[in-house]
């Protein structure tokens, strides 16, 4: 196939883009390189650097490369920047969805959006959640996906598209830069390899869902393949605190950790968890990589110095 991947030098797209090669598709990516990297690419990828806020140059590279499927993970992520700056991250994650959603119906192509379960649910949602939970989102940036959400849904109603939301829990695995405000795997990790005690804030009994990256990867393509419209739920449907963190990576590392505790920070769920029955229905996917198995290969990819197109000697199909 032809595809293109927005975000495609980050974190889960250049897994995303590994995988696409791998089964032979004809790969753009579409990619700011604010925060991606072009050295996680293979050479073979046709890199644009183009932010997708930019309207014209979005549908420009989209008419250029003509792909059939569009997997949109270009996106403000950071919570606490949606706070101090919540027009810019509505710019980011409504602004340019809507830019691809144009562009992607010019051509007639299938768009595959990564959506927060997370951060979308609110406090009182039963655990794990399931796709129904009325969204509360406690931040800018859950408003913005949830938005960004509504906007795939009016286009399919609108226009006859058929294009899906993936609500994903917490992404962990290699790649994910351990220097960040995002990714308590990689942070932690990267902390007790240094030697220094990794900072819990609040008591570490809050919970959240964690995915490892082969695993939202695998659920991306299954959408893609699914050719079908919907939201989805892509987690494990299991809690794990912070606690729990801190020592399944002392596991890893082969030692005791003890963390450091600083206040809490205010407007975080204490609980989070994703019911994926539907996906397990709709689109044949299941999570295959246990958290203890994942936290490991992170601490040796941090171990290995954080490569960009290996995972520290780990072969590609446990990469991607």
């Amino acid at each position: 196939m032809r595809t293109l991947v927005t975000g495609g030098a980050g974190f889960i797209g250049s897994h995303l883009t590994d995988a696409l090669h791998a089964r032979g598709d004809t790969v753009t990516v579409v990619d700011s390189l604010v925060t991606g990297r072009a050295t996680r690419l293979p050479d073979a990828t046709d890199l644009r650097r183009i932010d997708i806020t930019d309207a014209p140059a979005v549908a420009a590279a989209i008419r250029e490369a003509r792909p059939e499927v569009i997997y949109h993970l270009a996106a403000q992520i950071d919570v606490r920047t949606s706070v101090a700056d919540p027009a810019r991250d509505a710019a980011v994650n409504i602004g340019g969805t809507i830019n691809l959603l144009n562009a992607a119906r010019d051509i007639g192509a299938r768009l595959v959006f990564t959506s927060t379960g997370g951060a979308l649910y609110g406090a009182a949602a039963a655990i794990p959640s399931p796709e129904g939970t009325p969204a509360e989102p406690e931040a800018p940036y859950g408003t913005a996906k949830l938005c960004a959400e509504q906007y795939l849904a009016l286009f399919n109603r609108l226009h006859g598209t058929r294009h899906a939301a993936l609500r994903l829990g917490n992404v962990y695995g290699p790649r994910q830069d351990p220097s960040g405000e995002a990714g308590v795997v990689s942070i932690f990790s990267g902390a007790v390899y240094a030697g220094r005690r990794p900072t819990i804030y609040g008591d570490g009994k809050a919970t959240r869902d964690y995915v490892y990256v082969a695993d939202i990867v695998a659920a991306l393509i299954a959408a893609g393949e699914a050719d079908r419209a919907g939201v989805w739920n892509i987690g494990t449907g299991r809690e794990t605190s912070v606690l729990d963190l801190v020592d399944l990576i002392a596991t890893a590392a082969g030692h005791e950790v003890a963390p450091l505790h600083a206040p809490p920070r205010p407007g975080e769920l204490q609980r989070s968890a994703l019911d994926s029955t539907a996906a397990r229905t709709d689109l044949g996917w299941e999570p295959k990589i246990a958290i203890s198995d994942g936290i490991a290969r992170v601490y040796s990819w941090v171990r290995a110095d954080h490569p960009d197109r290996t995972s520290a000697g780990l072969g590609a199909a446990d990469e991607t």
